[in-house]
């Protein structure tokens, strides 16, 4: 497709990712109809085109996705009161917006953002979801190429998931799920979003499925971490290692708070599960459709233009 005249129809654009594609393929001349829950007026200055509604809504998927070269599919629930919801945004969710780009009759390309959590759906109802999402939009077979992108940790401005660590950190301290040789592969936004556009530049998808990270061989340690951090802050910075069991409880009872008072949360068992988990490490390819891709951020770099960011708009 032609950068110029493709139009990407986006969902999620009121969030992280979404916006940070965004704000990436307009600067690079794509052409991005973007589905918006609630106004966003600096993505239409830049000149994305905004399609009022959400993903339960058929007939705003319908305008979304007319006449598109590609779907980039971001939109879903990082936290949620209970399993159910994640199951209602995150799977049925992909499904709708996959369905309504299977019946257009010249079908666009859609590029599902999954995670690598997926890899692992017994451990959370998140990571259930995120595979659920997956099997979703595979059950539609040949009637839609597609792609599925498992990013790990995903940091960068704007992200206020990780900004507890960077606060942490700031602080001079970490804390840190006490699991001998814990390993996890990170992923700055800004190199995610290459990613995509890569990806809606290149060629068949064949309907792979792609773990990527920032190319640091056998991932991280926390140790890592909390060194880099301590270079650019010039200060130590202390690893304080928690077993799971002293927080076990206290996340239960946040969960059931949190459903009591009929909000979500970030604090639960099913997040405790993911963060003592011991491998988080991209299994990545360079036999695919990124070929020779490199990242530009390492997370030292990125864990200093984040955290220069965060300060700037008063997040620290």
């Amino acid at each position: 497709m032609t950068v110029m005249t493709a139009i990407i129809a986006l969902t999620g654009a009121n969030g992280f990712l979404g916006r940070t594609f965004a704000k990436h393929l307009l600067a690079s001349g794509w052409q991005v109809r973007a589905l918006l829950r609630r106004p966003s007026p600096d993505l239409v200055d830049m000149g994305a085109i905004p399609v009022s509604g959400a993903i339960e809504q058929r007939d705003s998927l319908d305008r979304l996705v007319e006449g598109a070269d590609a779907v980039v599919h971001c939109a879903g629930l990082l936290k949620a009161r209970n399993s159910l919801e994640f199951t209602s945004v995150n799977v049925d969710g992909t499904a709708r917006v996959a369905e309504a780009a299977a019946a257009r009759p010249h079908p666009p390309r859609f590029l599902l953002l999954s995670s690598l959590a997926a890899r692992e759906p017994s451990i959370s109802p998140y990571a259930a979801s995120k595979r659920g999402a997956e099997q979703a939009l595979a059950q539609l077979g040949g009637s839609l190429e597609h792609c599925t992108l498992r990013p790990p940790g995903v940091y960068g401005p704007g992200d206020r998931a990780t900004l507890p660590l960077f606060r942490q950190m700031a602080h001079g301290f970490l804390l840190v799920p006490k699991v001998p040789r814990a390993r996890f592969s990170l992923l700055h936004v800004q190199d995610l979003a290459v990613i995509v556009e890569r990806l809606l530049a290149g060629g068949e998808w064949a309907g792979r499925t792609l773990e990527v990270d920032d190319g640091r061989d056998g991932g991280y340690g926390w140790a890592d971490l909390a060194e880099a951090a301590g270079r650019h802050l010039e200060r130590r910075v202390r690893q304080v290692a928690v077993p799971r069991g002293l927080l076990l409880g206290p996340a239960q009872l946040n969960q059931w708070l949190a459903r009591a008072l009929g909000r979500s949360t970030f604090f639960t068992p099913g997040k405790l599960s993911e963060f003592f988990h011991a491998d988080w490490v991209a299994r990545t390819s360079t036999d695919g459709p990124l070929g020779d891709w490199r990242a530009r951020f390492t997370f030292e770099t990125g864990f200093a233009a984040t955290l220069d960011w965060y300060r700037a708009e008063g997040w620290l």
